[in-house]
């Protein structure tokens, strides 16, 4: 990166790049979940995910607030950073995406046992045992297509300051 602008107010140049996106959302399960209630207002709270097949997929009870809002409104929000991620720090990536909500047997016969694992690991008691304590008979799965994103890495940025911080003294 040659050139740095004078502030941050264009940060757009700090993208995160699509290996290291596709990367992240592997290498992680849990992001921020947002949508809005009956009001307009955003509300989100931190959900585990899965990302399979350029997709988010989550799941909750079928009580909560947040199923009644989507099903009004599919129009949410999904945040996910590398914190607490094998990955290094400083990456982030937003999501606006459609939301459907499913509760069909043949969604959740693959759904469960993915999830599991993804948050469980491979040994097949846990796995199989949590799966089971998953497919409760109110749960049901939210399949979060993304429209647009917003990734950022913030690496780049340090990396880009340090250069234009060490030209500014040389320049003096």
């Amino acid at each position: 990166m040659s050139e740095h602008p004078e502030n941050y107010e264009d940060v757009t140049i700090y993208g995160l790049d699509d290996d290291v996106e596709e990367q992240l959302l592997l290498a992680h399960n849990e992001c921020t979940f947002i949508w809005s209630n009956k009001e307009g207002w955003p509300v989100g709270v931190i959900m585990s995910y899965i990302w399979r097949d350029g997709k988010f997929w989550l799941t909750a009870s079928g009580q909560r607030a947040r199923i009644a809002a989507v099903r009004r409104d599919p129009r949410v929000c999904i945040v996910v950073t590398s914190t607490g991620s094998p990955l290094p720090r400083n990456k982030t990536v937003t999501y606006k995406g459609l939301c459907t909500v499913h509760d069909s047997r043949e969604v959740k016969d693959w759904f469960y046992p993915d999830f599991s694992e993804a948050l469980q690991g491979a040994d097949p008691v846990r796995r199989d045992a949590f799966a089971k304590f998953l497919d409760s008979p109110r749960r049901v799965i939210l399949e979060v297509e993304p429209t647009q994103r917003i990734g950022y890495d913030g690496a780049k940025m340090g990396k880009a300051t340090n250069e234009w911080m060490k030209r500014q003294a040389q320049e003096q």
